[in-house]
């Protein structure tokens, strides 16, 4: 296993995380376009119990973003750092951008490509899935 590790813009929440990830995707969801602010959020999904958050200063915040997920945050920079749904009980996803070490995957599929913005041209050929086809990443 590998070490990866990460924080968020201004240090105060890192986080190391033991590779292989599952999976790393360029998700489109609304959701995570107005999280983001930015087109879509680039996920490394990696297993919960292998992640390690530190946080001694008590910067993170959870914000439950629907019924079944919650996005964590630095409430002091504002980062975009971690997803986490029922949907995938043992998983938890991390900001590829956040990592300031290599992690083991390229990004292997647009997730969620069904609300995807015009106001930016991928001309890369990997996987478009919409929603719907969104059961198991990549």
């Amino acid at each position: 296993m590998t070490p990866a590790r990460g924080n968020c813009l201004c240090g105060a929440v890192e986080f190391s995380a033991e590779l292989p990830s599952r999976w790393v995707a360029h998700c489109h969801c609304t959701m995570c376009q107005k999280a983001g602010g930015s087109a879509f959020i680039t996920w490394v999904g990696l297993e919960e119990n292998r992640c390690e958050i530190h946080d001694p200063q008590q910067r993170l915040q959870w914000f439950k973003s629907s019924n079944e997920a919650q996005r964590g945050f630095c409430k002091t920079c504002g980062s975009a750092l971690f997803f986490k749904s029922s949907r995938w009980p043992d998983e938890i996803h991390v900001t590829l951008s956040n990592f300031q070490t290599p992690v083991d995957k390229a990004p292997q599929v647009h997730a969620f490509w069904d609300t995807h913005v015009d106001w930016v041209v991928l001309n890369d050929e990997l996987p478009r899935k919409t929603a719907h086809q969104i059961m198991e990443l990549p």
